[in-house]
């Protein structure tokens, strides 16, 4: 998910609602840690669940540094943050569009939420169609300049979207079932093996530790059930252990 650094409060919002469903059900939402857009996209879905950062700096000067604590955030949720560059260098105009190939080359699919006319997200939206990905644009005010790149991809065909029912569908997961939302009806039935590690899973950390000591399992039989439940979105790995993901 990318978009305008001057966002406005109505673009963020929306970033934030559609970045912080798909992290609920499991989508792992990759971005660039800028202002704006980005950062309402990071910490929604870091918030809710995984989200990566491509940055355009190395790693040991991250940029912007008001975000520092989002970065840490987003490490502490079990997320990822990204760079090609030595960990010592510093921002530079140009990194930033060199690292949009990396943001839409890791992503199912690109969502744009508010660009200008000379937007750095509309060069990663032609990347990621230059890489075979989907490309989605969430509309605004005609009236508004920060939103006439949206809406120039969307005339040049990218899917419109205003939700992240919408994002699924243009991906082609509607129908995923580990991506349903919560509303749509009962969790899969388990063998009873897996359902036994599930129902230690709290929504607090539950460490690997007390799931052996509850169901008398060992340790890697343990490990081995919430690796299948992780696949199967009913649990989250985070740092010191699991937690629940609910999904009714």
């Amino acid at each position: 998910m990318v978009g305008a650094r001057r966002c406005t409060a109505a673009g963020a919002e929306v970033a934030a609602a559609i970045a912080g469903e798909l992290a609920s059900r499991g989508v792992v939402v990759v971005s660039g840690l800028a202002r704006g857009i980005d950062t309402a996209a990071h910490r929604a879905a870091a918030a809710a669940g995984v989200t990566v950062a491509v940055v355009g700096s190395g790693l040991a000067r991250p940029y912007p540094a008001g975000n520092g604590r989002l970065l840490a955030r987003i490490i502490e949720s079990g997320g990822l943050v990204l760079s090609e560059y030595p960990p010592l260098t510093g921002a530079r105009k140009h990194h930033f569009p060199e690292r949009n190939r990396l943001i839409s080359g890791l992503s199912r699919g690109v969502v744009v939420v508010e660009a200008g006319e000379r937007s750095g997200s509309l060069i990663t939206a032609r990347l990621a169609l230059e890489q075979g990905r989907d490309v989605c644009a969430v509309p605004g005010s005609v009236v508004n300049p920060v939103s006439r790149g949206c809406h120039r991809l969307l005339r040049q065909g990218a899917a419109l979207v205003a939700s992240a029912d919408d994002v699924l569908e243009a991906l082609g997961l509607a129908d995923c079932p580990v991506l349903a939302s919560p509303g749509r009806g009962p969790a899969p039935e388990l063998e009873d093996g897996l359902a036994a590690v599930l129902a230690v899973v709290e929504d607090r950390v539950t460490t690997i530790d007390r799931v052996v000591d509850v169901t008398g399992l060992s340790a890697a039989a343990a490990g081995a059930a919430l690796v299948e439940l992780e696949l199967g979105g009913f649990v989250r790995q985070v740092a010191g252990g699991y937690i629940r993901r609910p999904l009714v």
